[in-house]
């Protein structure tokens, strides 16, 4: 199969393309024009030119079986300015409307498009258990996820089949959020966010890397996928799996005022929501999950 990837550095993408190599698949990643990355190995990927702002795909493209849609700027990079907002909404929906536009242009279009969405979509929801069908939320990072949605959905009535994947939180030792929230337990400063009682819907990177490509081949899946763990844990839970695995003490609660003051809008969105999804799609179409217990993919993640 040969598989076109956007996102291809970031930390999903980097895993995804690797794995697609290793499996026998063709892997072109779309690179921007002001892009100074190059592939290192034949374990890379080829490199295809891909301009965003024009819908301009290199001529490599052509034959394509699958895209994997993966881009978008850091949630976490900077403070949520107007300018932060406006970027990370043009990175996610602005460039999958331009990709999708492209794959319209093709004479023979590829058959799939996997491309990222985000828990975020359901919002800050308490106890409530949230499937694929739950409605969406009214915040910020909801509203993005929506139209970034949409806009993958748009190839749909192109004849390709679409799969948008709602990523929880990845844990991962190459990077993401692990290795920020590992810092202050290796300080000794480490404790629970807020009150604690919020739920946090992980994944391992392996499992995100699993359900891409699980995406990619079973023709069952299609429309919105909740890539998470299907057992989400309470933040004091996780907290204590966590000291417990590094071997430090948590004893310093970080207080939601505090994460307020330092993080501004981000920390109600990012740090002290409430999202317990569960991965219902995956479930149905017989994926089988690699990590399922936090404290075995904690350990595995930090040795």
């Amino acid at each position: 199969m040969k598989v076109l990837v956007t996102g291809s550095t970031g930390l999903v993408g980097n895993a995804l393309v690797r794995n697609l190599q290793r499996a026998g698949h063709i892997v072109c990643r779309l690179v921007r024009p002001e892009s100074k990355v190059a592939s290192q190995s034949a374990a890379d990927g080829f490199e295809v030119r891909w301009n965003p702002a024009t819908g301009e795909l290199g001529s490599a493209a052509v034959g394509a079986d699958a895209v994997v849609n993966l881009a978008g700027a850091s949630i976490a990079e900077a403070r949520w300015t107007s300018e932060q907002k406006q970027l990370l909404r043009a990175s996610r929906v602005d460039s999958t409307a331009m990709l999708v536009k492209a794959l319209a242009k093709m004479a023979t279009r590829p058959r799939v498009l996997v491309s990222a969405s985000a828990i975020g979509y359901y919002g800050n929801r308490g106890d409530e258990i949230l499937k694929e069908t739950s409605e969406p939320g009214n915040h910020f990072l909801s509203g993005i996820a929506k139209e970034w949605e949409a806009e993958a959905r748009k190839a749909e009535v192109l004849g390709i089949r679409v799969a948008v994947t709602r990523f929880g939180v990845v844990l991962a030792r190459e990077g993401g959020a692990l290795p920020k929230i590992v810092r202050p337990f290796r300080l000794g400063v480490g404790g629970r966010i807020g009150n604690g009682q919020q739920w946090m819907s992980w994944v391992t990177l392996q499992d995100a890397v699993g359900a891409v490509t699980f995406a990619l081949e079973n023709g069952a899946v299609r429309g919105p996928v909740n890539v998470v763990s299907p057992q989400p844990v309470r933040n004091v839970d996780f907290t204590v799996a966590l000291a417990k695995a590094l071997h430090r003490p948590a004893p310093f609660p970080a207080p939601a005022f505090a994460l307020r003051l330092a993080f501004g809008e981000m920390a109600d969105a990012l740090l002290l929501s409430s999202q317990r999804v569960v991965p219902e799609e995956l479930q149905r179409t017989g994926y089988r999950f690699l990590d399922e217990d936090l404290a075995a993919a904690l350990a595995a993640n930090l040795t």
